[in-house]
């Protein structure tokens, strides 16, 4: 009797154990997946992604206990974004997050027109086609948005105001990402025009071609150098910190952490806080919300940042103007 009983309880115990692999598959599937798409690489990354973690943390979500996250990391080759967005479709993700360049967001709606979307991007959504309208996007996608027009000329007009005396600079732009060209470049260019500034174009989509930019803009007579709001050419904060001070070139960043790793000085909103509410955005549409209900969030207070280290390296005074303006001051 004792000799059964015991069998039985094997068997049993078998049967369990055979169907423990299914069972934790199932609870898994049961976990949604969201998808990221960035032009980017995700070494250069690290901070904005700690943000969208955070958002998704203030909904209740962990990656890896209770939402899983596909990454897609084009490296800066926007052209591969249309070919990894269609891949996070064919996985039927819950949700994609895309950002760094336009080219990835309109990848992603081509792909799409039934999973949501949540972008970051420096262009307008409006005028680009991606939303209805900023308060009712109104299609399948919504996110977290600076419209850099009106923020290029402002940061123009403060690198012009670290280096008066200068009468040229550099526009360090990404052809590559034509749409966010298009849409920071008209102020810029009004800012320098008004100025009384030769603004000097210089594309780059490589770091061979960041460093002979640099090279260029020196020998061209430019005081400082404009860095495009550009995922690539942010991913490459050290190396344009590092070329900076080498070339003894004044250059005005896109993103606080630009200035962290060596740049002069950084005007726009945080990066960390755009990227959590994307995490929350992402985080309330995973709880069963709509993108097209949800609006088009637009920052509200932007920081100048400056680093006061690299302005004694390039031999500069800054006018204390500036540094009561400066949200921060690095020493």
């Amino acid at each position: 009797m004792p000799v059964n009983i015991r069998r039985r309880e094997l068997i049993a115990a078998l049967g369990s154990a055979a169907t423990w692999p299914l069972t934790a598959r199932a609870q898994q599937s049961a976990i949604p997946v969201v998808g990221s798409l960035y032009g980017a690489s995700a070494a250069k990354w690290t901070a904005p992604m700690a943000g969208f973690r955070r958002g998704l943390s203030e909904m209740g979500f962990a990656e890896g206990r209770n939402v899983f996250v596909e990454y897609r990391w084009a490296d800066g080759h926007f052209d591969r974004m249309a070919e990894m967005a269609a891949d996070l479709v064919g996985r039927n993700v819950a949700v994609i997050l895309v950002g760094g360049s336009i080219a990835g967001v309109r990848a992603a709606l081509s792909a799409t027109r039934t999973i949501p979307i949540v972008f970051t991007t420096a262009s307008d959504p409006v005028a680009t086609g991606l939303v209805a309208s900023l308060n009712r996007p109104g299609g399948n996608a919504t996110g977290v948005t600076v419209i850099a027009v009106a923020l290029g000329a402002k940061k123009v007009e403060l690198l012009h105001e670290m280096i008066p005396r200068a009468t040229k600079i550099a526009f360090l732009a990404n052809p590559n990402n034509p749409g966010t060209v298009e849409v920071e470049s008209p102020g810029v260019h009004s800012a320098a025009h008004r100025l009384g500034l030769q603004l000097i174009v210089l594309n780059a989509s490589t770091e061979s071609e960041i460093e002979s930019s640099f090279v260029s803009a020196a020998q061209q007579g430019a005081a400082g150098v404009y860095i495009g709001s550009d995922a690539f050419l942010v991913g490459q904060r050290e190396q344009i910190g590092a070329l900076g001070t080498r070339h003894t070139l004044a250059t005005m960043s896109p993103t606080r952490n630009d200035v962290v790793a060596g740049g002069l000085m950084s005007y726009g909103p945080s990066q960390a806080d755009t990227y959590r509410h994307a995490g929350v955005y992402v985080g309330r549409i995973l709880k069963g919300e709509k993108p097209a209900d949800l609006p088009v969030l637009q920052p509200t207070k932007f920081e100048l940042v400056i680093n006061l280290k690299t302005a004694k390296a390039l031999g500069l005074t800054v006018p204390p103007t500036l540094l009561a303006l400066a949200d921060e001051v690095i020493e």
